[in-house]
């Protein structure tokens, strides 16, 4: 039976190589073998199970259900591809409806006019990435909270709230890039000092007296406790998330306070 290689592997599927690494380190896509250099040899059944969590990847599920799902006994890969088909048709529909919510948005923002309703921040977004983070947030620092940020927001002229969201991106990108330095770490301290005022301003709260350590310790822990919010493309990183709680929690401890 042929094998492939981890890196033959990843030219396939589109996967990194440390991502197959990760996944063979937490069990859920083990290689066929390993050569006595400790080279990773993957078969057909490897690959299947390779494209079945891709699958339920692309769905929004977390590798440890994905992991529970794949290893149930009962798991029958015609039934998971039938429901695959029928989920990602109705994802299809979504992102159509998603593609003319930004052709509006930027034939307004084009006009130099602004968003009127906070719906319209949300339309046509995946559930988990529109009314789901809503709702979350709602719950986690109420409904006048979330209301008052999503009014702030629509205040943004053109092109200012796509500069904002360029500018957390690049600030998290450069914080993955220091994840293995202490948290205290000078720089380190400066990146979640900028994170911090980029975060105000999505609140709404930049003018405040207020310094929101609370809240900003709640915005740690919930990078530890959700992955979706710290994932680099299609990546999570664990260890990512928790230098970032920590790093946040020291900054909140020492100039919040």
């Amino acid at each position: 039976m042929k094998t492939y290689g981890v890196k033959e592997v990843s030219k396939l599927s589109g996967v990194t190589v440390r991502t197959l690494h990760y996944y063979d380190k937490i069990g859920l896509l083990k290689p066929r073998n390993r050569t006595e250099a400790g080279y990773r040899h993957y078969g057909q059944e490897e690959l299947l199970r390779l494209q079945q969590i891709l699958f339920y990847r692309e769905l929004d599920f977390p590798l440890k259900e994905i992991s529970e799902v794949l290893d149930n006994p009962d798991f029958n890969l015609v039934d998971a591809l039938e429901s695959h088909k029928s989920a990602l048709k109705k994802r299809g529909d979504r992102i159509t409806t998603l593609l003319a919510t930004v052709e509006n948005t930027l034939n307004h923002l084009k006009k130099g006019k602004k968003m009127s309703k906070p719906e319209k921040l949300y339309e046509g977004l995946p559930k988990e990435m529109g009314t789901t983070y809503r709702k979350e947030a709602m719950e986690t620092y109420g409904k006048d909270a979330v209301e008052h940020s999503e009014n702030e927001l629509l205040k943004l002229d053109k092109g200012d709230f796509e500069r904002l969201k360029k500018d957390l991106d690049q600030i998290l990108k450069d914080l993955f890039a220091l994840r293995n330095e202490a948290p205290e770490n000078q720089k380190v301290q400066q990146l979640i000092a900028h994170h911090y005022s980029v975060i105000r301003t999505f609140w709404g709260t930049s003018n405040t007296a207020d310094k929101q350590a609370k809240a900003y310790n709640g915005l740690g822990q919930l990078y530890v406790n959700d992955p979706r919010y710290t994932a680099i493309g299609d990546e999570f990183h664990p260890e990512y998330a928790t230098f970032l709680q920590k790093a946040m929690h020291y900054f909140a401890d020492k100039e919040l306070k």
